[in-house]
């Protein structure tokens, strides 16, 4: 079976390249090395390079890995497994590394019989969309990412100090991330993205890219290839890039806001409804439905660092209430103005450190529980939920989102459509890691304790 074949999923039904174009791209651009890139269950970046004659094999699935070497994937007793690489992923990077061409293509990982490995978060996400597919859908995602840029020290530790004291939509002099963002942007144009917006956000040193929203499939991928390209180019700057989502006290944290909708399998936008309430479809409510019940046991996939909750508190625009509506942008779930193509609804919690294979599939299946079984959403909420009490937040049922990593995986326990997104072997595997994170975290003595307590008691 050839890669091309074995790495088919609903993406929108975009043609599929051929081994042999690729190997003609490569020949012709002179390409020296070839990254094979995957990621571990916890979204961090993994990659095998090997000589561009060995290009031909990997298309080909012949080349392997060690499973036992990469946390939450094999034993050592079945630790071989297969890359499979995505054709439609090869980009050749728009650089020299020292005076070779090298280029980067995704890839599936696979068990020896032939079989798609169940913890590859890539196998996982396309096993959710073909489920979408049976119901008549392809799954779309627009993701925001916002990062931090710090600057680094002399011997190339990162330094506290955020790299500008620009704020919202700045200009140069005051955001001086302009020249990095607009590299950022220009490599990631090279390599065939579209950027709708790149801008300063509220934080000093605290920026934005959007690019198009694409099938999930497709965004997951250009997620992880966005934080890779952003922390090499801001490198060269001297300075880092951090997707860590509350790097800094007192002031609002790093989002990843996720623009969803539902395709046809004609490609036309399952959420519009010219005369449907809030020229929203039926399916586009129960979807809204879907992800109001479940968001609560999904949250520690979108949101699963012990610093997540550290953003997630009021007061700093963060989304922590359960209610949606058709512009407030205090709600967890905004639908914006645009219509028709455009008509969509923005999950505005999770946060740029969830792996985006894991968090599309959970939240693709929390949208389609209220599709299926079609939950009605309540009334959208048109008030500043910032601004009402706790007994008034009670009195209208806005419940609050976990306010900690041991909470939102008590939620995750209890959460059927968490583990049918995940699988069994992720979603054992997610919970076994992130509750040692918890347990180191529970143990630890932080500076906030010694500074406060050691002198007074």
């Amino acid at each position: 079976m050839t890669a091309a074949r074995a790495s088919s999923a609903p993406t929108g039904n975009k043609p599929s390249r051929s081994v042999a174009d690729i190997l003609h791209e490569a020949k012709d651009k002179n390409v020296k090395l070839v990254r094979l890139q995957f990621v571990d269950i916890h979204g961090h970046p993994k990659n095998m390079s090997i000589h561009a004659g060995q290009l031909d094999k990997a298309l080909n699935n012949e080349i392997m890995l060690d499973g036992s070497s990469i946390a939450g994937f094999r034993t050592i007793e079945t630790s071989d497994m297969f890359f499979y690489p995505d054709p439609n992923t090869f980009r050749v990077l728009p650089w020299l590394e020292g005076d070779r061409a090298v280029a980067q293509i995704t890839c599936d990982i696979y068990n020896p019989d032939g079989t798609p490995f169940e913890g590859c978060p890539r196998n996982n996400l396309k096993r959710v969309l073909t489920e979408a597919q049976k119901l008549g859908y392809v799954y779309h995602v627009g993701p925001e990412l916002e990062f931090f840029l710090f600057e680094q020290e002399a011997d190339g530790s990162v330094s506290s100090r955020t790299h500008d004291t620009g704020g919202y939509y700045d200009m140069a002099p005051t955001d001086r991330g302009e020249l990095v963002r607009g590299e950022i942007v220009d490599t990631l144009e090279k390599l065939g993205f579209e950027i709708e917006a790149d801008h300063h956000e509220v934080a000093n040193g605290q920026h934005e890219i959007d690019f198009k929203y694409s099938d999930a499939l497709s965004q997951a991928d250009n997620v992880t290839t966005v934080k890779i390209i952003t922390r090499k180019i801001a490198a060269k700057y001297g300075l880092h890039a951090t997707f860590m989502p509350k790097p800094v006290f007192g002031v609002n944290g790093s989002g990843m806001h996720c623009n969803q909708s539902l395709a046809s399998l004609e490609g036309n936008n399952a959420f519009f409804e010219e005369k449907g309430d809030y020229q929203l479809s039926q399916a586009a409510l129960w979807f809204i439905g879907g992800l109001l019940k479940n968001v609560r046991g999904i949250t520690a996939v979108c949101n699963p660092l012990v610093n997540s909750y550290k953003r997630l508190v009021p007061g700093y625009e963060a989304p922590v209430y359960v209610a949606w509506s058709a512009a407030n942008r205090s709600a967890l779930l905004r639908v914006p103005a645009k219509r028709g193509k455009a008509t969509r609804v923005e999950l505005r919690s999770p946060d740029p450190a969830a792996n985006p294979y894991l968090a599309f599939a959970v939240m693709l299946l929390a949208g389609l529980d209220g599709v299926k079984n079609k939950i009605d959403p309540p009334a959208p909420n048109t008030s500043n939920i910032y601004q009402l009490s706790e007994v008034e937040r009670r009195d209208m049922n806005i419940d609050a989102l976990p306010g900690s990593l041991y909470e939102a995986l008590e939620a995750f326990k209890d959460s059927k459509v968490a583990r049918e997104a995940l699988g069994e072997h992720i979603y054992s595997e997610f919970l076994k890691a992130k509750k040692i994170e918890w347990d180191h975290y529970r143990i630890d003595v932080t500076p906030w304790e010694i500074e406060r307590y050691i002198n007074r008691y």
